[in-house]
């Protein structure tokens, strides 16, 4: 596992080894920082892959850095203060908004000319292309803003009635949805490394199809894996996730 030193704010719980161990970069879902991964962490090593949760601005141990608020402005941050640590192999695991920075970190890296992500591992998210755009959230009055969060099933009923805790937590809640709500990637050719895609058949946000897309979205290997559940999957699924990315790993190596 890498060192669990915290002197770069992008990695918590420490950046990728500089001996070239391949290293899985872990990016959250609205509202969630790098401590929804601490599990992945304590499992040790997944694979080929160092486990390496990213911390966004705005979220976490980064409450004073403000929120990006388009993802393709989070990409241009992240190409220029993260990329120069990342190993010659490293993978990009995304969930739910996560996914859709990840998608776009590895296009973005292609135009860059740099080398593609080795896999990329997405979770509880439609394929960009197949998104529902035409209602979005994150400009809500507060009660219909909650009324959204408690819809997904994501967000404790306690935290959600405890009106100062929410007031801390809306800005960036807000800031998060309207990266998602705002999202819609450029046309271009698709992506050569496989997708390994997860969703729960409960999800009222990601329908079978929408799943499926992400296919269309690489000329490598794809799978879709539909687990029993809703749009949070991470804490009762994490097993059964980490173990999939082992075997498609080792599928995609042969």
């Amino acid at each position: 596992m890498a060192s669990t030193g915290n002197s770069d704010p992008w990695w918590p719980f420490g950046a990728p080894r500089a001996d070239g161990t391949a290293a899985l970069v872990c990016l959250p879902f609205a509202g969630g920082g790098a401590g929804g991964y601490r599990e992945w962490r304590r499992a040790g090593g997944l694979g080929a892959y160092d486990v390496c949760p990213l911390q966004l601005p705005g979220r976490e141990g980064r409450l004073r850095d403000a929120p990006r608020r388009r993802i393709g402005a989070l990409v241009d941050h992240i190409l220029a203060e993260v990329d120069p640590a990342l190993p010659p192999a490293f993978a990009l695991f995304g969930y739910s908004m996560g996914a859709l920075i990840a998608f776009e970190w590895a296009h973005r890296r292609r135009e860059r000319g740099r080398p593609a992500p080795a896999a990329l591992f997405v979770a509880a998210a439609p394929a960009p292309h197949r998104r529902d755009l035409s209602c979005p959230v994150h400009d809500l009055p507060d009660a219909d803003f909650k009324e959204a969060l408690r819809h997904l099933r994501g967000t404790p009923e306690e935290v959600l009635a405890h009106d100062e805790l929410m007031e801390l937590l809306l800005p960036l809640l807000r800031a998060d949805f309207e990266m998602c709500d705002t999202y819609e990637p450029a046309p271009r050719e698709p992506l050569t490394c496989p997708i390994l895609a997860f969703a729960g058949d409960e999800d009222p946000n990601v329908r079978p199809d929408q799943l499926d897309a992400w296919g269309e979205l690489t000329t490598g290997g794809f799978r879709a894996v539909t687990l029993p559940g809703g749009h949070f999957l991470l804490d009762v699924h994490g097993d059964r996730i980490r173990r999939e990315i082992r075997q498609f790993d080792r599928e995609e190596s042969a």
